[in-house]
């Protein structure tokens, strides 16, 4: 999987990272109990501080996406992605509902805003 950082992004580096690796994970491009690189060589790789990586391991294994092990490292969690719970689905709506908010705003129908929901989806799960 290829990591691909704006460094003129607002958005922090670590973040795009998690995002970047979940999006991997929803796309297929890491299967579960694929190994990641480690702190250490990802970040050379990437040309970031170690500790950006870290912390980008740290959200993603809080969340249930990878698991660290002493022996084999960092791993997509081979027992499968979290579950969908209450607490999952109110971060996504208080996360999503500024998106909404900016998209009405700026005029975009909400039959336009559902499309290019379903494009985006589409983009990543690769369906025609």
């Amino acid at each position: 999987m290829i990591i691909q950082l704006d460094l003129q992004s607002d958005v922090p580096i670590y973040t795009q990272l998690v995002h970047q690796i979940i999006e991997g994970i929803a796309s297929g491009r890491l299967q579960l109990g694929e190994p990641l690189p480690s702190v250490r060589s990802l970040a050379s790789d990437i040309g970031v501080n170690l500790h950006t990586v870290n912390k980008a391991y740290t959200l993603l294994k809080q969340e249930g996406y990878i698991q660290v092990h002493r022996q084999k490292g960092v791993v997509i969690d081979p027992l499968g992605m979290p579950p969908v719970t209450p607490e999952f689905r109110e971060k996504q709506r208080r996360e999503l509902r500024p998106i909404v908010a900016e998209a009405i705003c700026r005029g975009i129908e909400k039959d336009e805003l559902l499309s290019l929901v379903e494009q985006i989806h589409q983009e990543i799960t690769r369906e025609e």
